[in-house]
């Protein structure tokens, strides 16, 4: 795998390039796939719609400066830790990703601070999570793609499983995954989160939501109640507004998908590619 430095171009595995329109930022490009942007300067910055909706829950979850614990499954540029890192610092932070190269690339030219409480453990997230105790989390943050599809194994209920037993009781899961309507893929990932976070909801723009094109969905997952009322408003006052789903209109959505299992993983679709719910 080659993992570089490059000033734009086409990606040939892995490789992080400066931005062309804002000195000083890198793009972070696997497979083809960009999968973060960061402003080593100004790491509240985040330019992916998706980041920006995973940090609205964070802000909800846990209010600026309040210490937390969280870990990240996919690194790549590691935006999210960074952004946390700087509203919340002294965090701790875990990030589980196994291609090591290219988080020591993303490392070299985007160091991150001594004393950023974020740890990088070059291994994949089912087995960083098994050395983890029991309720050592407050926040998982599942966000790992091999090119353009979520990996099968991060999306069954005995992954799920593991995440809850890591959480703690409060504690929230949020999952970036990409889909197109009808979403069959989606809404078996949702049955099998129900199998251990009873209250679920889900962001997206209306585009995606529509159909009119396949777009990140971001679902989040508690045991206890998620902040609805807030989620709302963000969604309402974005600058690129987007939808919440919950509660009955996210069941109905459901309807009767079944969720996968170890014994039967599916990645998520691939572009162009739909997937009926009973595949």
């Amino acid at each position: 795998m080659s993992a570089g430095v490059a000033d734009g171009g086409t990606s040939t595995r892995a490789e992080v390039f400066r931005d062309p329109e804002l000195p000083g930022a890198f793009v972070v490009r696997r497979d083809g796939a960009d999968q973060s942007w960061v402003d080593p300067e100004d790491p509240t910055r985040l330019e992916f719609d998706y980041m920006r909706r995973i940090a609205t829950h964070l802000d909800l979850v846990a209010p600026a400066s309040e210490r937390i614990r969280i870990v990240h499954i996919g690194g790549a540029g590691m935006s999210l830790a960074r952004y946390v890192a700087a509203t919340r610092p002294t965090s701790a932070q875990v990030v589980l990703e196994p291609d090591k190269d290219l988080t020591d690339e993303v490392r070299r030219v985007a160091p991150l601070s001594p004393r950023s409480g974020i740890k990088v453990r070059a291994v994949d997230g089912r087995s960083g999570m098994g050395e983890m105790p029991d309720g050592y989390t407050e926040v998982v943050i599942i966000d790992a793609f091999v090119g353009h599809r979520v990996p099968g194994d991060l999306a069954t209920v005995e992954c799920f499983a593991e995440v809850r037993r890591i959480l703690a009781d409060h504690g929230t899961v949020l999952m970036n995954v990409t889909d197109s309507r009808p979403f069959g893929w989606t809404c078996r990932v949702l049955a099998g989160l129900a199998r251990h976070f009873p209250r679920r909801c889900l962001s997206a723009e209306s585009s995606t939501l529509k159909g009119r094109r396949r777009g990140n969905i971001v679902l989040a997952g508690s045991r206890t109640p998620l902040p609805l009322e807030g989620l709302s408003r963000a969604a309402a006052g974005a600058a690129f507004p987007y939808r919440l789903v919950s509660g009955e209109h996210l069941q109905r959505m459901i309807g009767d998908a079944q969720p996968f299992y170890d014994t039967h993983t599916t990645c998520s679709p691939a572009r162009g590619e739909t997937r009926l719910r009973f595949d």
